[in-house]
């Protein structure tokens, strides 16, 4: 794994999930109580469904995108789901919503509008994230690493981001092939 840095931070997989449990410590600790889980899809669908796990709360899901050019690496303008996904009921109470970092904030403060909005029935909003760069428009409520200098982070999973089926069936049967000499 290449050397993290002012301008890049690379992330395997154990540091990943360790940050999401650093995360869930840190909600703990607080004492704040909530009642659903919110989750913005993509980034926030591993650690919101860890999050749903281990609270034993209901997770929605809310779809929201601005990283969609060059496999993910430009922002372009936020969009933001017509609808929450979630098995039943409706968003209320009191709502966590999980995100991976706040890069700019824009969909963090965004999507908190949004349910101003749209929800009525929510009482209240807290928002964590595992990352917070120095150039969010917001800083959330619960986030495990500040990161002042604004890096670009490198997440485990951003190898699918450009990996196509063949290419995927290729990487397999190499690695088969490794395990079987």
């Amino acid at each position: 794994m290449p050397i993290s840095d002012d301008k890049h931070l690379w992330v395997n997989w154990d540091e990943y999930h360790h940050a999401i449990e650093q995360l869930m410590r840190q909600v703990h600790e607080s004492g704040w109580q909530f009642d659903q889980v919110l989750c913005l899809a993509r980034g926030g669908l591993r650690p919101g469904d860890v999050f749903s796990r281990v609270y034993d709360v209901p997770l929605a899901i809310l779809s929201t995108s601005s990283y969609r050019e060059a496999a993910g690496t430009v922002q372009g303008n936020l969009d933001i789901a017509e609808h929450i996904t979630m098995t039943r009921g409706s968003l209320g109470g009191r709502i966590l919503i999980v995100d991976d970092l706040a890069d700019s904030g824009v969909t963090l403060r965004r999507v908190k509008e949004h349910l101003a909005h749209r929800f009525p029935a929510v009482s209240e909003v807290r928002t964590a994230v595992i990352w917070c760069k120095a150039c969010s428009v917001i800083k959330p409520d619960y986030y495990v690493h500040f990161l002042p200098t604004n890096p670009w982070i490198h997440q485990p999973f951003e190898e699918y981001d450009s990996m196509r089926p063949a290419e995927l069936v290729e990487k397999l049967a190499g690695m088969e092939k490794a395990k079987a000499e």
